[in-house]
């Protein structure tokens, strides 16, 4: 097994300028997520938290410091070869799934594909999109438009989407904030679940009893980290489900 880190941080920093004025939204953060790690972060607006979450996901680069993904370093890249690295081990889920309304959820799903390096045929797009909808309960809803579809289950079109060039790196951002509490904790369960089969984590949430369903949350104030914190005993999202349905037997989320 690699026992390198995944996501490798030092001293990384960003700064934006507005007008006159230099906005120091990371200031100097320095940590490690390993492999298989489901990690939130957390923080009041102007925390730092989503320009941090923009660099893990290579859509902006620091200003200062190291990121170094799966080993090598993000910083000095260019636009294609950071498309290339986001496209072959970072999927993203958005809290306003961000799906195309006049698209089926297979065509959805299959997006990322068509950016692919080396090119995924056709058939095997289909092949894969349909794979994925059906991981997350919506095999029978593929032909589906987004207007058809209720909020849990649009995010777990983007879920699909997220995961159909099998990356390693989940990113989601704020995932449950559109979303009613009964379906947050199903989102959160399928969450569960893909951290399990292997796959690593990390989510932005304001949300403390969403946050609790994660193995370590990480506090930002002021671009620098203020706490990072290990739950031993992450909730069971699946657990918190059977409660709810009086402890019926547990709901299949696969």
């Amino acid at each position: 097994m690699n026992s390198t880190p995944l996501i490798q941080l030092r001293q990384l920093a960003k700064t934006y300028q507005t007008g006159d004025v230099m906005v120091q939204a990371v200031r100097g953060v320095t940590l490690d997520i390993a492999r298989g790690e489901f990690v939130a972060f957390m923080g009041t607006s102007g925390s730092g938290k989503s320009t941090l979450m923009n660099t893990l996901g290579c859509l902006d680069q620091p200003t200062g410091g190291d990121y170094l993904l799966d080993g090598a370093g993000v910083a000095n890249r260019n636009r294609q070869q950071l498309a290339v690295l986001r496209n072959r081990k970072i999927g993203f889920v958005f809290q306003s799934f961000n799906l195309l309304a006049r698209t089926s959820a297979l065509e959805n799903v299959e997006l990322p594909m068509l950016y692919a390096v080396p090119v995924i045929s056709r058939p095997e797009r289909r092949q894969r999109a349909i794979a994925a909808l059906e991981k997350v309960g919506l095999a029978r809803r593929h032909d589906h438009h987004p207007s058809q579809l209720s909020g849990g289950q649009q995010q777990r079109v983007a879920i699909a989407r997220a995961l159909v060039n099998r990356p390693e790196l989940l990113l989601a951002d704020e995932p449950t904030g559109n979303l009613d509490s009964r379906t947050s904790i199903e989102i959160m369960a399928f969450f569960q679940e893909l951290n399990a089969s292997g796959i690593t984590i990390v989510m932005v949430t304001h949300e403390l009893d969403i946050a609790a369903y994660c193995q370590r949350v990480v506090v930002m104030r002021d671009g620098a980290v203020l706490s990072d914190t290990l739950n031993d005993q992450p909730r069971s999202a699946l657990a918190e489900i059977m409660r709810l349905n009086d402890l019926a037997p547990a709901v299949k989320l696969s």
